[in-house]
């Protein structure tokens, strides 16, 4: 079997239908783009055919680009990959611009073959730019399915005539939020955008497909900009109007990128030198931006941490070989913010819930939440009041540890206090099933110790959501000591299951993701202690990425929680505790009452609405300003290398064991500069050699925290990376 079969019927309508064998969604591969090529070909040198259908024999279109090819060409191309790449986007170009031109006299623009496109469902990257290929694009008035351009999302852009098309049918401001934002559009709104042409009732598609190829003459499918006299709407960049656009556009990508992720860069300038030059050019420089990011470090870590390494740990890379554990029943013990936000995710996805609390109120409290969850989905039109009371038919609310009966999974979010965890442990194993897994969300409770108040060790998981649980993709599962495989694979089932991102750590203070989000929080809180411009602190963060500066960061998550955090740590370090200086800052604050956003008053300044009005005035007070600044790199290397260090610790120590799991965990958990696919990523991209000698440089000026570890140092004696060592090529070899 083939990804496209052809087909003619007797009216003379060739349909050329898109079903890649043993997939779900339709991804393009170089064999299935040569038999694009091949049908093309065929339908246009047939006289009995009058016209060309291309559609999907699944319930969607298709879902981009398979991005292995991409990597697969530059692993073939020896010294030049650089030139396989362009020459493969360009064979893309030729195969999609011969569908466009469709055989049409060159000069004359007529007698070519209409061609429509016939959307189901879902279609995005490829699919989409081979739709904008086509003469007309018709969707089905499916409410699941969308269509858009998001390969900026993956640190790329579209580089299959997308970016051309797009921007020369509706121009480079109306395209921007499908091109620099990466937004997909529901039928609806795509028709609008001019992204589509039509939207039909699902079951008249393909008729309706038949019936315009059947009547479109040839006016109707010669492109705008195949026609004499054509011009960008919204004006080119050397007209007036689109010189403000491409001002702003300019000054709106940086604002939004602060220059670290180049695909947006790219993208514009190739709208911008496209529009100037007859279109098959505009292809070509499409062509060469499209080939540079593609050689871009950023981008090909972005591609593998984003979305290779991603998918492989979804689909459950490092899942135990064990029988299927598929979630029937969950029992939520606490219907706090997390208990409540576990509750919804879990019923959104067709989970029976029990939802827990010590009382009836704050049960129901919890339940509601749900509640207003689904509320605000009904008021954007992505949730059915059918669909509503199906989610909160799912679950129970109740005090009654009783009702936990028949389920197979618990998940405990309580408090975070020893005593109280054990206790609803207790009580909950009283009535589960003997084979039921029971999992404790903590941040930062060892997870071996707080098995102990069980009967199953074995069967006891820590997992860690990320607030708010309903928006945070990742979920880190902690084994203990003691956790089986059953266990972790249940724990792994059910994440898929709520869709989200799992990694898998074994059990050390802080885990993963906190151990590196602490360290990066208490260096900003220090470097304020010392003097250094807060405004400096906090900027220099965002220009590497981050989407909160440290100072953001702790208001956010609340200063209290620090303190209480600090405190435990200095209590089970003692001595060894490395975070004083931090502290004299972090309770100041708290002694003041500036707790963070939830108070109104922390490092920032907040209106009477919670908005953020600026760094508080009283921080120059308190920790007056150094007349000498730091260099904006040496902030900057300070607040990057206190989270890939511990990064690296983590790794040496066996509390990660898949660096594709440090990498993706970093960027989803805590936003970890996503252009830089991660800090394993980013470590091999600037090179151990040059990280050891940042480390020694950070560690004379400010103490041993920096010291360099003995992994990072071995890699750089030796002129090796870690995926060079430990990725899933070389475990492979």
């Amino acid at each position: 079997m083939s990804d496209f079969t052809y087909s003619v019927d007797a009216d003379g309508v060739a349909t050329l239908t898109w079903d890649v064998p043993g997939k779900s969604m339709n991804v393009m591969t170089r064999e299935a783009f040569g038999l694009v090529d091949e049908m093309v070909d065929r339908a246009l040198s047939d006289d009995k055919v009058r016209g060309i259908i291309v559609t999907s024999g699944k319930k969607d279109f298709a879902g981009g680009m398979d991005l292995n090819v991409l990597a697969k060409i530059r692993e073939e191309s020896g010294d030049d990959p650089a030139q396989a790449l362009f020459d493969f986007t360009m064979s893309g170009h030729h195969i999609l611009r011969k569908l466009e031109r469709a055989g049409m006299d060159p000069k004359t623009l007529k007698g070519g073959k209409p061609v429509v496109c016939a959307i189901p469902g879902t279609c995005a990257g490829i699919g989409t730019e081979v739709a904008l290929a086509c003469h007309r694009r018709i969707m089905a008035d499916n409410p699941k399915a969308k269509i858009g351009l998001p390969e900026i999302l993956v640190g790329l852009f579209p580089g299959g005539g997308g970016t051309t098309r797009f921007s020369r049918m509706v121009g480079a401001m109306a395209a921007a939020p499908v091109l620099l934002e990466g937004k997909m559009l529901d039928p609806k709104k795509a028709k609008a955008s001019g992204l589509i042409d039509e939207v039909v009732a699902p079951e008249d598609l393909l008729a309706r497909a038949k019936e315009w190829v059947l009547a479109a003459t040839d006016a109707e499918i010669v492109k705008p900009w195949d026609q004499k006299g054509w011009k960008m709407p919204g004006g080119a960049p050397y007209h007036p109007a689109g010189f403000m656009t491409f001002v702003g556009a300019s000054a709106m990508v940086l604002g939004k990128t602060q220059g670290v992720y180049p695909a947006a860069k790219a993208l514009l300038s190739a709208v911008y030198e496209g529009a100037m030059v007859p279109f098959d050019t505009a292809l070509k420089i499409e062509a060469r931006w499209f080939t540079q990011i593609l050689m871009n470090p950023s981008s090909s870590a972005m591609i593998r941490s984003l979305f290779l390494n991603k998918e492989a740990l979804e689909k459950g890379a490092n899942r135990p070989a064990v029988a299927d554990q598929k979630v029937a029943k969950v029992g939520v013990l606490g219907a706090g913010m997390m208990g409540a936000g576990i509750a919804y995710v879990s019923a959104n996805a067709g989970i029976e819930v029990v939802l827990i609390d010590a009382s009836q109120e704050s049960a129901d409290r919890g339940k509601a939440y749900s509640d207003g969850l689904l509320d605000k989905g009904m008021k954007r039109g992505k949730v059915t009041a059918e669909k509503k009371a199906e989610v909160l038919g799912r679950i129970t609310a109740t005090t009654d540890y009783a009702a936990l009966a028949g389920c197979d999974l618990i998940v405990e979010a309580v408090f975070e206090d020893m005593g109280v965890k054990a206790e609803v442990t207790a009580k909950a194993e009283a009535v589960i099933p003997e084979g039921a897994v029971f999992a404790t969300n903590t941040s930062t409770l060892p997870i071996t110790d707080l098995a102990k108040a069980s009967k199953r060790p074995e069967q006891f998981i820590g997992i860690h959501f990320f607030s708010p649980v309903d928006k945070m993709m990742l979920v880190e599962i902690i084994k203990g000591k003691e956790t089986g495989d059953v266990a972790v694979a249940k724990a792994l089932d059910f994440v898929r299951q709520i869709r989200k991102t799992p990694i898998v750590v074994n059990d050390a203070r802080f885990f993963y993701a906190n151990r590196c989000i602490i360290p990066y929080i208490n260096e900003g809180i220090r470097m304020v202690a010392e003097g250094v411009e807060p405004a400096l602190v906090e900027n220099a963060a965002k220009l590497l990425g981050f989407p909160l500066g440290p100072l953001q960061l702790v208001d956010e998550t609340s200063i209290d929680l620090g303190v209480k955090i600090a405190k435990a740590t200095k209590a089970a370090m003692g001595a060894a505790y490395p975070d004083s200086a931090v502290d004299e800052v972090l309770f100041a604050m708290a002694d003041k009452g500036r707790l963070g956003r939830k108070a109104g008053a922390g490092f920032y300044a907040y209106d009477d609405k919670g908005g953020r009005t600026g760094l508080w005035e009283g921080l120059a007070e308190s920790w007056p300003v150094s007349g000498d600044q730091p260099d904006l790199s040496a902030v900057q290397h300070r607040l990057m290398m206190a989270q890939v260090l511990e990064a690296v610790r983590a790794l040496e120590e066996g509390v990660l064991e898949d660096i594709r799991e440090g990498d993706v965990g970093a960027i989803l958990g805590w936003g970890f500069a996503p252009w830089s696919g991660g800090p394993f990523s980013w470590l091999d991209m600037i090179g151990a050699e040059r990280a050891v000698a940042i480390c020694e440089g950070l560690e004379a000026a400010h103490g041993a925290r920096f010291a360099a570890p003995k992994l990072l140092r071995e890699l750089a004696a030796k002129g090796e990376g870690f995926y060079g060592r430990f990725g899933s090529e070389a475990k492979a070899a």
